[in-house]
C-alpha cells in the first residue's frame, strides 16, 4: 500500500486549493477513503470520507466548501477545497476508513497554510 498526497501550499485566505491523494493500484475501488488533517498542536482528525459507492460525508467545519471525488482509473482521490481561512492550516493526509489502510501507516501528508 502507498498513499502519496500532494497539491498543498500557501494560499491567503478565502482562496482554493486541490489536493491528490495518489494511491496503490486498486485500493480506491475496494475501500473506504478519508481525508484527515493535522493542525499544529492538535490531533489527526477526520473531516471527510467517500464511501466505496460513492457516498460522501463531511465534518460540518467543512461542509458546503470541501469537495471529496475519487478517480478510480487513475487511482487518485482529490480533495477541493475553497474558501479558506486560517484555521485550514494543517497538514494533510489521505487513508483508509474508519481505520488505516494498513496498521499505523500514513503518508507523509501535503502541508496547507492560509496566511496572508
Amino acid at each position: 500500500v502507498q498513499l502519496v498526497e500532494s497539491g498543498g501550499g500557501l494560499v491567503q485566505p478565502g482562496g482554493s486549493l486541490r489536493l491528490s491523494c495518489a494511491a496503490s493500484r486498486g485500493i480506491l475501488r475496494v475501500n473506504d477513503m478519508a481525508w484527515y488533517r493535522q493542525a499544529p498542536g492538535k490531533e489527526r482528525e477526520l473531516f471527510a470520507r467517500i464511501r466505496i459507492k460513492g457516498h460522501t460525508s463531511y465534518a460540518d467545519f467543512v461542509k458546503g466548501r470541501f469537495t471529496i471525488t475519487r478517480d478510480t482509473g487513475n487511482n487518485t482521490m482529490y480533495l477541493q477545497m475553497n474558501s479558506l481561512g486560517a484555521e485550514t492550516t494543517a497538514v494533510y493526509y489521505c487513508n483508509g476508513w474508519p481505520r488505516t489502510l494498513v496498521p499505523r501507516y500514513w503518508g507523509q501528508g501535503t502541508q496547507v497554510t492560509v496566511s496572508s
